[in-house]
């Protein structure tokens, strides 16, 4: 009996036409931020992060398939100090009252943990979905080195022009490029 209710999902998947997961992970929020760089009036490149993110990563190793949903509080914004932040947050750029939430999906990608491959997705931010591709310099998937769980992390990074998001404030002395480098890792589920 046991058998046959864990076959459930996957034959369900198998008929649904998705994949049936190997392993689930969570998003370990003390471990992953995305951090993004523009440059200021060519004086600089500044630097700000988001310390508060979410989310799913989905792994089917032996099939080296995977999926992922990930939420950024745009609210979580940090530039270093309050009034900057506060800044950011405002009508100018994340108007995180309108828009508290930035997400990056992408389904049913390739994954290779010896050869990694871009993960193409969907970014929404400001209410705007366009397509991103992450570069991804590694990829790792180990017992974690303090906790009993599976441990999987990345290295990420994209450049992404602001305006297509309709982000168009003080283009082109705040530069209109933008940088973002994102390290990841999710624990596994229990």
């Amino acid at each position: 009996m046991k058998r046959t209710l864990r076959m459930i999902p996957c034959l369900l998947a198998g008929w649904l036409g998705g994949p049936a997961w190997a392993e689930s992970y969570s998003i370990d929020s003390r471990h992953t931020f995305p951090v993004f760089e523009v440059s200021h009036y060519g004086f600089s490149i500044q630097r700000g992060r988001f310390s508060k993110v979410s989310g799913k990563l989905d792994l089917d190793l032996a099939n080296k398939q995977a999926s992922v949903d990930i939420a950024i509080d745009t609210a979580s914004v940090d530039m270093g100090f309050e009034d900057w932040n506060k800044h950011m947050r405002g009508e100018r750029f994340f108007q995180t009252d309108k828009h508290p939430q930035a997400r990056f999906v992408a389904r049913n990608f390739a994954i290779d943990l010896a050869a990694p491959a871009p993960v193409s997705g969907e970014l929404t931010l400001l209410g705007v979905t366009r397509p991103v591709v992450l570069q991804v310099s590694q990829w790792r998937c180990a017992k974690h080195p303090i906790l009993p769980r599976q441990l999987c992390g990345a290295d990420l990074q994209t450049t992404l022009k602001r305006s297509e998001f309709g982000m168009n404030y003080g283009i082109p002395g705040i530069g209109e490029d933008v940088r973002i480098v994102i390290a990841v890792e999710a624990l596994k589920d229990s």
